[in-house]
């Protein structure tokens, strides 16, 4: 009897991560060949840089290497959604102004007003689109590679300081999530 039951949960768990993987929207940011030398000559593969989002302040990457780009594709694809990252959306904007170095690569993200819509280029702005922030100014102060920028945009996305209380992601915190959200923008103005 205990048997159908573990069953029963099994199959729900799988139907509930498989709805939630059918809402992330998958890009690809950078398709490379790599190509490694040998004793026996040279060994071609395919390194895919994916990005994957819900439009609705989640977004993760992932990059994977294969013997072929469909290989190399899926790879990365389920690699980003096992490193998703939550962002905090006020009033469709970034709670504070924030810069950030990886390797490299220097970002600088800004809130932006409602109807500036997203000021970005190159991979910056497929990090932000897909993570679903409708309003920001963003610039590219560093290196221009791209993989190295988009892990800056999600490092910076994951640091963000947030109001006393905030609640991330969470349905029932929505309005008093609104009425913290309204205090800390007028302490801190755009």
């Amino acid at each position: 009897m205990s048997q159908p039951q573990q069953n029963n949960r099994r199959d729900r768990n799988y139907s509930t991560s498989r709805r939630q993987e059918e809402t992330l929207l998958s890009e690809t940011l950078d398709l490379a060949r790599i190509t490694r030398v040998t004793a026996g000559g040279k060994r071609l593969r395919f390194r895919a840089v994916v990005l994957v989002g819900n439009r609705k302040g989640v977004v993760g990457l992932g990059v994977a290497k294969g013997a072929d780009v469909r290989l190399a594709m899926q790879k990365a694809t389920t690699q980003a959604k096992k490193h998703l990252v939550s962002v905090p959306i006020i009033k469709d904007t970034i709670p504070h102004q924030i810069q950030v170095k990886y390797g490299s690569a220097v970002i600088l993200l800004k809130p932006a007003r409602q109807g500036t819509g997203l000021i970005a280029g190159g991979p910056m702005r497929v990090v932000l689109e897909l993570a679903g922030i409708p309003n920001v100014v963003a610039k590219m102060l560093g290196a221009s590679n791209k993989l190295n920028n988009a892990r800056a945009v999600l490092k910076a996305l994951a640091s963000f300081k947030l109001p006393v209380g905030y609640i991330l992601e969470t349905p029932e915190a929505v309005m008093e999530n609104e009425k913290k959200a309204e205090i800390f923008m007028e302490n801190d103005e755009i």
